[in-house]
């Protein structure tokens, strides 16, 4: 099974390679307060959602480590 910020969040977050990738370039993601509402999303898609924080270089790295799992 590929990885990739079209995952949904919770998928990545409940798997530890790519939660590792994750803790890796977004530490603060997994413990969020309002990650549970985001679970559903793909990384991508809640990327919108930031604020700006994540950026389009962090969801860059994050894909191409995911898709070396």
């Amino acid at each position: 099974m590929g990885y990739s910020i079209d995952s949904k969040v919770g998928e990545l977050l409940d798997n530890a390679g790519p939660r590792a990738v994750i803790d890796q370039h977004m530490p603060e993601l997994a413990t969020n307060p309002q990650i549970g509402m985001a679970r559903g999303m793909s990384l991508k898609m809640i990327a919108g959602f930031s604020g700006g924080k994540i950026t389009k270089e962090m969801l860059a790295a994050v894909d191409e480590d995911l898709k070396k799992l």
